[in-house]
């Protein structure tokens, strides 16, 4: 099952040199993306910036996307929070302003018990008609979705996939062999490795500067060339370990190289910080092995 697409780009959120919310500059770089291989957008997540963008933002920039992208591809709206009352306004408003699903992170910070976590998910499948994407990266929240919940929540009609960044592989194959929820590589050293045991696809902040690259590697492993899928994958690699890997968030790197690329990006926000000038250099080397070593397909 691919409720959203294949290839999803956990797309930064541009902002204008003073730090406001670029609409213009998400309007551009949603259609670069699209235009370049991802079948949707994932919007307001931890790329995104979501700590940092309030709640009208937030909305905006979903309505701005939609304007941009229209049918091409979808838009799934991080709206997860601490707070389920919170997480379920923002869904609604989500809806509202045209998004196709919802991307909702376990709730952080209080570290709720499991059953607490399953009803927080539970409200938030009825606050809305759209389909959730549950978001499990414990490294973050502080509290893993352990598999038995996800069993449970897997029986609800709206909850129909996971992006998985629980570095847990036995337990995504047997989620992926006992229920019908889509799994998507939140890691994009597992985008191939998850596919090939029957995810859905990945939801890639590296394709923010290389969405033709992340999409020809699942192309090449549906075309049944495992060797191509698999070379794709490796010319990638130094720049998924750039970008993920040395110490900054994605964010951070993703729009350092995007500026770079003179697409939007701008500043990002408070407390992080830009990449200095030899992060930067490393970033945009890395991001030329990738891309000069042959053409993807949908170059």
């Amino acid at each position: 099952m691919t409720p959203f697409g294949r290839i999803l780009c956990a797309m930064i959120t541009p902002f204008t040199p003073t730090g406001a919310l670029d609409l213009d500059g998400a309007q551009h770089l949603a259609d670069h993306l699209v235009t370049r291989g991802c079948d949707g957008l994932v919007l307001s997540g931890t790329t995104g910036e979501s700590p940092t963008t309030t709640d009208a933002e937030k909305s905006a920039l979903v309505t701005a996307v939609r304007e941009a992208i229209g049918s091409r591809a979808t838009i799934v709206a991080g709206v997860g929070t601490p707070d389920t009352a919170h997480t379920a306004a923002l869904a609604r408003e989500a809806e509202k302003a045209g998004a196709d699903g919802l991307l909702v992170v376990a709730p952080y910070y209080s570290r709720p018990p499991q059953d607490a976590i399953e009803a927080h998910f539970l409200e938030i499948a009825d606050a809305t008609g759209l389909p959730l994407a549950l978001y499990d990266i414990p490294a973050r929240t502080g509290t893993r979705i352990e598999p038995d919940t996800l069993l449970r929540l897997a029986g609800h009609p709206s909850i129909v996939a996971v992006k998985d960044c629980s570095n847990d592989f036995l337990s995504a194959q047997k989620l992926i062999s006992r229920t019908d929820l889509a799994y998507y590589a939140g890691c994009d050293e597992h985008n191939l490795a998850l596919y090939a045991v029957g995810g859905a696809g990945c939801v890639s902040t590296v394709a923010n500067v290389i969405p033709g690259q992340v999409r020809a590697v699942l192309d090449a492993f549906d075309a049944g060339d495992t060797s191509g899928a698999a070379r794709f994958q490796h010319r990638v690699t130094p720049l998924i370990e750039a970008m993920m890997a040395k110490g900054l968030p994605g964010t951070v790197t993703a729009k350092a190289l995007l500026a770079g690329l003179g697409l939007p990006a701008g500043p990002v926000r408070s407390p992080l910080r830009p990449a200095d000038a030899r992060t930067t250099a490393g970033l945009r080397e890395a991001h030329e092995l990738a891309t000069r070593t042959g053409r993807t397909p949908v170059e």
